[in-house]
Parts: structure tokens; C-alpha cells; sequence
């Protein structure tokens, strides 16, 4: 099937689709009992996403189990840092830790001279998942957006507050800028090289971008996000991209006005109903399913998705949750969630 007749990419160019397309966010992922089976076969979870067998298969697994319309190459936002000469590691439990900026100096000894190389091993994942995936399925590359991942490269891990990262960028904005300028470059050119090697849609997250006030919010999210948008569409003006700003708020139709995306990904917090009127005018629309209400099912999990579907019925529209969803719930969830969806 061409790429622009699949149901997920016609949602994406702002047609109103006969069907909802439906994908979730970390559809690969642990509430899967083949993905924990596969991922306690690799020697990390950085080996996972840089094994082009393992991760070939572990995108692959959501897709034969649910038959989603999209699939999403199974990756890591922070291997742009990693690619970049920063030390990332996983620890169990734990989760991502890096060696932290402290200092401009830190910034200087990162290069992108390497980046290609360094995420060859996600091109080819990309390529084999290109041939492998139902004709139907649409695929879809990623990255995380500069201030999301800046933040990490700043606190060396997630963190509560963001306060180091959020210091530096107001006691030395043109340093910080260097930061998020370093972090665009690169994640410009490694969506346009996921292009070449086969997704067909790209989506960025900027899972931190509800942090900031709105004059920062702007500097360092919606600007960067622009410059990524902007790079892409400059070598391949026809594919959509999405774009994931939660937690911003009441400035989602800003986003959607200038940010450039074709998609905005909504979260949880957004009623459905406003966001039809302030933002599915300007852009399709993503989401915004609590991944809570996926673990408890039931009849709120029912009133929840039709609620959602009646809502945005008249343009285009795919759903999906408002965040990742969570390890502990049940698949049977899924199962009666995609029931209500196709009917």
C-alpha cells in the first residue's frame, strides 16, 4: 500500500477518516509478556535499542497482537545525547542516568560527528521494519525535543524540578541556547536520516514542556521545535510530523498555530471538547486517553473512549493515549479499548 493511502497518514494530512487510526505510546513495551521475555535476552536496555534484531522484534510485537494502524520504532530519546559523546546508562529501577553538563566545557567536548555512525543500528531497524510491517501499518520514527532531552543532559537522570537546568537557562540564556542549538541540529538530522530509511511519519516528544512559563516556554520549546519541523519539511515537505508538547496548557493552540506540526499530541489534562474548538481547526489531533483509566477498564474505561471519539468525530483525529502506556496494565484492557474504538 502506498504511504498515502494508509488510514494513519490520511488522519495526519487532515482528512476525516472512515475509521479512528489507533496507536499507543510505548505500545512495545513491558506490560507485553513477549517484550519482557525479549528484553531479558539483551545484555541492556541500550543493547535492545541498538540491536536491530531485538528491536525489529519488539516493535513488531504490539502489532501482532493488536493489529495497531501505526507502529513506532522502538528507541530511546536519549540516544541523541549518547550519539552526541555524552555517557547515558540504565540502571534497573532506576532508570536513565547520565554523566551531567556542569559547564560549557562539558558542552564543548560533545560533537555530531559521530551521530550517524553511532545510530546506524535504528536506521537499519527502521529499514527491516519498513519490509516487515503489515502493508497497512503506518511507521513511525521518533525523537525526544530539545528542551526534554536537554533536561536530562543537565540533571543527569529525570528529575522533580528541574531546577538545574531551569537555573542555567535564566542566569545564562546564550549559554543555554548553545545547549538547545547543539541538541536541534541533531535531532534535525537524525529524523531526516529515519526518513530516508524508511518511517514514514515522524513524532517528537517534548515530555517536559509544561515545566516552563510562557515566555521561556517559547525560547526553549516551541522555537526549537519549530527550527526541527522547519529542517524537515525543507527535504521532505510531505511528510507529517507530530508534535507532543504536554502539560502546556492553554498554549497548545500557539503550538498548533506556529509550531509547523501537521499533528499535535494531546494529554490527559486537555478536555476533549476544547480541544476540537481551539485546536483540531488548525491541525489534526492526537490522543488524549488517561493510561490510568486503561489499567482500571471497565465502564469508565468505555465512557472515557466514546467520550473522547464523540468529540472529535467530525475531523481528523487518532487516537491514542495522553501519555506512555503504563507496565502494569492488563492486556485484556487493550483488547476491549480497541473493541470500543473499531466498533
Amino acid at each position: 500500500m502506498k504511504t498515502e493511502n494508509k488510514l494513519m497518514i490520511r488522519a495526519l494530512k487532515g482528512e476525516k477518516t472512515e475509521r479512528t487510526p489507533v496507536w499507543l505510546m510505548r505500545q512495545a513495551g513491558r506490560f507485553l509478556p513477549e517484550y519482557r521475555k525479549t528484553r531479558a535476552s539483551a545484555d541492556g536496555f541500550l543493547d535492545l535499542c541498538y540491536s536491530p534484531d531485538l528491536a525489529v522484534e519488539v516493535t513488531l510485537q504490539p502489532i501482532r497482537r493488536f493489529g495497531f494502524d501505526a507502529s513506532i520504532v522502538f528507541s530511546d530519546i536519549l540516544v541523541i545525547p549518547h550519539a552526541l559523546g555524552q555517557k547515558v546508562w540504565f540502571e534497573e529501577g532506576v532508570g536513565p542516568k547520565l554523566q551531567p553538563l556542569q559547564s560549557i566545557a562539558d558542552l564543548e567536548k560533545l560533537t555530531l560527528d559521530n551521530l550517524h555512525s553511532h545510530l546506524s543500528p535504528v536506521y537499519e531497524t527502521l529499514g527491516r521494519l519498513r519490509e516487515d510491517l503489515p502493508k497497512e501499518t503506518t511507521l513511525i520514527g521518533f525523537a525526544g525535543a530539545p528542551w526534554t532531552v536537554v533536561s536530562y543532559m543537565i540533571e543527569g537522570g529525570s528529575s522533580k524540578d528541574y531546577a538545574k537546568a531551569k537555573t542555567w537557562a535564566y542566569s545564562n540564556p546564550l549559554e543555554f541556547d548553545r545547549i538547545i542549538d547543539l541538541v536541534v541540529e541533531a535531532t534535525t538530522l537524525y529524523l531526516i536520516k529515519q526518513i530516508e530509511s524508511g518511517a514514514e511519519t515522524v513524532q517528537i516528544f517534548d515530555s517536559w514542556a509544561g515545566v516552563w512559563p510562557e515566555f521561556a516556554l517559547k525560547r526553549w520549546c516551541l522555537e526549537p521545535c519549530k527550527k526541527i519541523i522547519s529542517g524537515i519539511k525543507a527535504v521532505y515537505p510531505d511528510v507529517p510530523v507530530i508534535l507532543f508538547p504536554r502539560g502546556v496548557g492553554d498554549s497548545y493552540p500557539l503550538f498548533a498555530r506556529e509550531s509547523g506540526a501537521d499533528a499535535l499530541g494531546l494529554d490527559t489534562t486537555l478536555s476533549p471538547l476544547w480541544a476540537r474548538d481551539n485546536i483540531q481547526s488548525h491541525v489534526t489531533v492526537q490522543g488524549n486517553l488517561d493510561p490510568l483509566l486503561l489499567v482500571a477498564g471497565g465502564s469508565m474505561l468505555d465512557q472515557s473512549i466514546d467520550s473522547i471519539l464523540s468529540a472529535f468525530t467530525d475531523g481528523p483525529f487518532i487516537f491514542n493515549l495522553g501519555h506512555g502506556i503504563l507496565p502494569q496494565t492488563p492486556i485484556e484492557h487493550v483488547e476491549q479499548m480497541l473493541k470500543r474504538i473499531r466498533g
